[in-house]
């Protein structure tokens, strides 16, 4: 398509056989029998690798992530040396965690961190604890953030971290153990100008402040700036807790502003009710639509004249669901994904939106509050039946962008008022969605499309204008 293409003009030749740096054990992807053990908390080392066709080849979120480049590469006219830089991960670290538990047993549980790419500034991402984290989950997560900071323009590079571990069976003093040991075991990769961490599924900022308190301590003075989203009285910023839900329903007024439609005549529907659709679903009713159902994962509930969602908190807060809301009626997920409304936020987990659920969808916009809600196939579907997308690295970018705001924050030891941050963080969404609709219109490409493109441009040309060493 090459409609970038000016500020693109000259590829890098060839591939970038970059190391893949890890902490306890050497691996190849190219070769797993060549991987080799090293001592925890030993010596740093490298490995080179290039892209292996098993990456290349991969389903589920990498594979959704790894399509979504290719189809940029491809826009951009980039040359397969570019593509094969952006597709493999700069570093990825691959360490055990051993936790002995209350009960003196112990047991032993499997943690990455991925730093995607660079050439922007440190990287920056989320720490995830949940039950079916593995590393190619974490290297998605860690490319989408890499596309993230660069559309709505921050100094950062793309990270993410993970533990293999269900936070709901153990005790909080149990995983307090496994974030100070977890920190301890990637702290030769990670600090406040390298890779900078923030709360993700499983994680809260109490996690954040364990993670600030182990390195600080291993460096001997305290250094806020190496996490985000930590609590206030730590250094964490006002408005952080609910940004990235700002930042989905600033991105749900810019799309329906566009198609004419006024935000308080909306109705919408959103699928979970976690730390960013629960937050969404009070602004959003705050701002005068109407929300009809929300769901989380152990069920639904749907009013259709729509939910009092200060009712609906308390009961949440009370019950740890949303189930059983006595002013409602039940829904299932599925359901919730089907219902005629004007947008529906899935704002759970991957892939919830594939090629079985996307025919159903009847929402005129799908506005992605979680990471990869919607699969490669389910784009397509829901692309075919005329219904708009606002890709995850645009509508959930706000959290990334606050989280920029408390390390500017906590770098110059200066803090901002709360309607200061929300003044800034309204401006970088709707100006990120700005850029990302002109595309779109001027191309006659998608929302996703466009965000994509945009991104990758500008991670390739950081690329081409810091050159390769040596």
């Amino acid at each position: 398509m090459g409609f970038l293409r000016d500020s693109c003009a000259s590829p890098l030749d060839g591939p970038d056989h970059r190391p893949a740096l890890y902490v306890g054990r050497i691996s190849d992807a190219a070769d797993p029998a060549a991987s080799v053990d090293l001592v925890p908390g030993g010596p740093v080392s490298t490995v080179t690798t290039s892209a292996p066709d098993s990456i290349a080849a991969s389903g589920g979120p990498l594979g959704t992530a790894l399509a979504q480049l290719s189809g940029a590469v491809s826009m951009l006219d980039l040359d397969a040396g570019m593509h094969e830089m952006l597709a493999v991960p700069r570093r990825e670290v691959h360490v055990s965690v051993p936790l002995r538990r209350d009960d003196g047993s112990t047991v032993l549980f499997r943690g990455y961190r991925v730093q995607h790419n660079v050439s922007r500034g440190p990287g920056k991402g989320g720490l995830r604890f949940h039950p079916s984290v593995d590393i190619d989950e974490v290297r998605a997560l860690a490319m989408w953030m890499t596309w993230k900071c660069a559309i709505v323009d921050l100094p950062y590079g793309g990270a993410k971290g993970g533990v293999t571990i269900d936070p709901r069976e153990h005790s909080e003093s149990e995983l307090e153990r496994v974030t100070r040991r977890y920190t301890s075991e990637i702290k030769p990769v990670i600090g406040p100008d390298v890779d900078i961490m923030a709360p993700d599924m499983g994680t809260s900022e109490q996690t954040m402040a364990w993670v600030m308190d182990t390195y600080s301590v291993s460096q001997g003075y305290t250094i806020p700036a190496v996490v985000t989203g930590k609590p206030i009285a730590v250094g964490g910023s006002l408005g952080r807790a609910t940004a990235t839900s700002a930042g989905v329903v600033h991105t749900t007024r810019a799309v329906l502003t566009e198609a004419g439609v006024d935000l308080a005549e909306a109705r919408i529907a959103i699928q979970g009710f976690g730390k960013v659709g629960g937050h969404a679903a009070e602004i959003f009713a705050a701002e005068g639509a109407t929300v009809v159902a929300v769901s989380d994962q152990y069920g639904g509930v749907i009013n259709r004249e729509g939910l009092d969602m200060p009712a609906l908190m308390e009961h949440f807060v009370a019950t740890g669901s949303v189930v059983g809301f006595a002013e409602s009626d039940p829904i299932d997920n599925d359901a919730l994904l089907a219902l005629e409304v004007d947008v529906l936020v899935p704002a759970a987990v991957e892939g919830v939106i594939d090629e079985r659920t996307a025919p159903t969808v009847r929402a005129r916009f799908v506005v992605e509050g979680a990471n990869g809600p919607t699969t490669g196939e389910g784009d397509r579907i829901l692309a075919k039946n005329g219904i708009v997308v606002v890709p995850d690295i645009l509508a959930n970018a706000g959290g990334v962008v606050v989280s920029y705001f408390e390390w500017v924050q906590a770098n110059q030891a200066y803090w901002w008022a709360e309607h200061e941050i929300a003044e800034k963080l309204e401006h970088r969404m709707h100006s990120a969605y700005a850029d990302v609709a002109a595309l779109a219109r001027r191309e006659d490409i998608r929302l996703r499309d466009a965000a994509l493109a945009i991104g990758v441009q500008r991670v390739s040309e950081a690329h081409k204008i810091r050159g390769l060493y040596p």
